[in-house]
């Protein structure tokens, strides 16, 4: 079981903050379970794709061609503001 975390704005357009999925065999990488959930939910699949989403897997910052195989938790988070 995987844990895909969403924070920021994500967590808005997710309409939750967490989902627990069994992630098919064939997501081999980030990138594949960001076009999973985008297949899932468009809207989510194109904020997730939106610039300045960091992504980190089992708690360490990854890019998309992280392996995702395997992890327990996969977080996206919206880019942070200052001010």
């Amino acid at each position: 079981m995987t844990r895909i975390l969403f924070f920021g704005r994500l967590r808005d357009a997710a309409g939750a903050s967490e989902m627990a999925c069994e992630l098919p065999a064939s997501l081999r990488t980030v990138a594949d379970v960001r076009a999973w959930i985008g297949a899932r939910d468009p809207e989510l699949g194109a904020a997730l794709g939106a610039p300045g989403v960091r992504i980190a897997v089992d708690q360490v910052f990854a890019t998309d061609d992280a392996p995702a195989s395997g992890a327990a938790e996969i977080a996206f988070m919206s880019p942070l503001s200052g001010g």
